[in-house]
């Protein structure tokens, strides 16, 4: 489990300390923090916590998961400290810690629940800002819980190939396809200000669609990345956002195959990974209070490609936060 310590965020002046420097200590060698950056208990502060919940029970076809934050900070050796795309140092600016992996229990889904729900809260409780990479998409739902301990109901952007707002599976009402409907019922996000993007593929039937039309997402779907210029769902995803805070949810099998193998239900005919990394970009100026990136399965990856499509996406997280600051 992270230290509960160093929680103190926006307390302090002195300067966040960064990366092991790439051009004095070789990207393959040192501790394999995420983006080389410090621990959570390397510095006596923080302003964002990248956390990993390396979960994976909740999933319906390819296990793997639990695997996946020890690969994505494997594969974001190679982030260096300015982003020209946003015109920002992410870690300069603000304290980006690695915090580590949030411990639980694997083998009853209640319970590991709510333990991933205290211990994210006690990351974020002093102001800090969570960017968690999974684990499963179950993960979303007490991630949110902790959020909303906090900011109170979100706007939810969730890019996924699929809805993830079932009942139940097999009569389980918590698995990796459901999170969106307990956080529903739960009123963690707002009615009408939330939105899928990418969903596309097979459902079960129509009454899929009209159940989780009961839920107030807009939904984006895959094909309109085809017929529609990427700024324009941009402003169509600031409108439905507005002022209301932000917690963005990437399965990452939102990207099509091609670009991201490693994950649990791929899907044909999805995003690539650069409309996907315009779009979070285009979240630049918005209230963005938390973010996780999910169901990354290393077991099928491919010279790291999805890892690397995870990590890059942790990073525009930072530097959104870095651009807030």
């Amino acid at each position: 489990m992270p230290s509960m310590t160093n929680n103190s965020a926006h307390t302090q002046a002195t300067a966040p300390v960064g990366q092991v420097d790439g051009l004095s200590v070789p990207r393959y060698a040192g501790h394999s923090t995420f983006a080389r950056l410090p621990r959570i208990e390397d510095v006596p502060r923080y302003d964002v916590a990248i956390v990993g919940v390396p979960f994976d029970t909740g999933v319906t076809y390819r296990p793997g998961a639990r695997f996946g934050p020890a690969h994505i900070r494997q594969s974001s050796r190679l982030l260096r400290p300015y982003n020209p795309a946003l015109d920002v140092e992410p870690f300069a600016h603000q304290q980006v810690v690695d915090a580590g992996d949030i411990a639980f229990n694997p083998f009853d889904i209640d319970t590991a629940v709510a333990q991933i729900e205290t211990s994210a809260y006690e990351l974020i409780k002093d102001g800090a800002t969570l960017v968690t990479l999974g684990g499963d998409h179950t993960i979303a739902y007490p991630l949110l819980k902790a959020v909303n301990r906090v900011h109170g109901p979100v706007a939810l952007v969730h890019f996924d190939a699929h809805l993830d707002t079932w009942d139940t599976y097999f009569e389980t009402p918590l698995t990796h396809g459901t999170p969106f409907r307990r956080a529903a019922e739960d009123g963690l996000f707002v009615y009408g200000h939330s939105a899928h993007v990418g969903i596309r593929g097979s459902l079960y039937s129509p009454n899929d669609l009209a159940s989780d039309a009961e839920l107030g997402f807009q939904i984006v779907h895959c094909r309109e990345f085809i017929r529609r210029p990427i700024d324009d769902i941009i402003d169509q995803l600031r409108q439905t956002i507005g002022e209301t805070p932000l917690y963005v949810s990437i399965d990452i099998d939102v990207l099509d195959p091609a670009h991201a193998p490693a994950t649990g239900t791929p899907e044909a005919g999805g995003m690539t990974s650069r409309e996907l990394l315009d779009i979070v970009r285009g979240f630049d100026g918005l209230n963005l209070v938390g973010a996780d990136i999910v169901e990354v399965s290393p077991a099928y990856d491919h010279a790291e490609i999805t890892g690397v499509a995870a990590a890059n996406l942790a990073y525009e997280f930072t530097s959104l936060l870095a651009k807030k600051s």
